[in-house]
């Protein structure tokens, strides 16, 4: 058995990684604005040194590893986000990456895992090629630690360490933990993550449109895979072709249902956040915050939502802050 399968995140598990983070890195802001006449919070997760979440989770599973693991080095799978949080944990610690990744992946995002110096080995996602079976292929002949964007205990409770954070954030305004958390969701590790750390607080993954397994899942309570037919869609972090019993075990358990946002409401979450919160937001970072302005997902003072990313493309993000639709 692999260490993946041999042990369950836990909310332990989650209280230690946010240590470990605390040590490296600042908090990201949670920030207050105003949605429907409620204040909510906003985790800006987008400003990590990264653009993205997934540092967290990243952090923790490389910084786990035995000396020889570290020497046979670790093998990821990613659009970009991921690639590039296992890339910058990878490079501090002195790890050799390699990074799967498919080849209609932003270019910016390529470009930056490259440039945080792991190999890249692109797969052909639009074609159906297994990004998963690929990545056992190159841990098996490389003696390589497989690093899950999501399937991972250790990557479920790094990313965990935001929902503490927000915790603590709002213990330092007066204000209890908080009653609900709006989440961004492709696979569900952040999702599992949240659910661990804020064990009091309604969980809502949100997913594009045609995109919405986890939302089907909850829905049927057994895991569904996204639809050989799915739309092409901008939020290309949240591209994930079905969550994993390790995620889903704590999904089915603390979460009701999920939601799933169109891509003119993902447009004008960006918009929104651009104008309102000054952050630059990429399609999937802004998703949980489209289920929010959409009126999808009730709102209180104590409503935490999670703004997951900004790496998007400038010309492309040109045009939405353009676009009126």
């Amino acid at each position: 058995m692999t260490a993946q399968q041999m042990r369950s995140p836990t909310p332990e598990g989650v209280a230690r990684a946010a240590a470990k983070i605390a040590d490296l890195l600042p908090r990201t802001p949670l920030l207050e604005t105003e949605i429907h006449g409620h204040s909510v919070w906003i985790k800006a997760e987008s400003l990590q040194p990264i653009g993205a979440f997934k540092i967290r989770g990243a952090w923790h599973r490389l910084s786990d590893l035995t000396e020889e693991e570290r020497a046979r080095g670790v093998v990821g799978v990613s659009s970009g986000n991921h690639a590039q949080g296992v890339a910058w944990a990878a490079r501090r610690l002195g790890i050799a990456a390699t990074i799967v990744m498919p080849v209609d992946a932003p270019a910016v995002k390529l470009a930056a895992t490259r440039a945080l110096g792991a190999e890249v080995v692109l797969y052909d996602r639009p074609g159906g090629e297994d990004r998963d079976e690929l990545a056992r292929r190159l841990c098996a002949e490389r003696g390589a630690t497989l690093v899950h964007a999501y399937a991972d205990p250790w990557v479920i409770e790094g990313q965990g360490s935001a929902g503490t954070e927000i915790i603590a954030q709002m213990a330092e305004r007066g204000m209890r933990p908080p009653t609900r958390v709006i989440v961004c969701c492709g696979g569900g590790g952040l999702t599992a993550g949240l659910a661990l750390a804020c064990p009091d607080a309604e969980i809502i993954p949100v997913e594009p449109e045609g995109w919405d397994d986890v939302c089907r899942s909850l829905a049927t309570g057994t895991i569904q895979r996204v639809m050989a037919d799915a739309p092409a869609t901008a939020c290309d972090s949240l591209q994930t072709p079905a969550t994993f019993p390790i995620n889903f075990a704590i999904l089915k358990e603390r979460c009701t249902h999920g939601v799933a946002v169109t891509p003119a409401e993902v447009r004008a979450a960006q918009r929104f956040a651009f104008s309102a919160l000054h952050l630059v937001v990429e399609p999937g970072g802004a998703a949980a915050l489209a289920a929010a302005l959409a009126g999808k997902v009730p709102l209180d003072g104590r409503t935490a939502i999670l703004v997951t990313g900004s790496n998007t493309d400038p010309a492309d993000f040109a045009k939405v802050l353009a676009s009126t639709d």
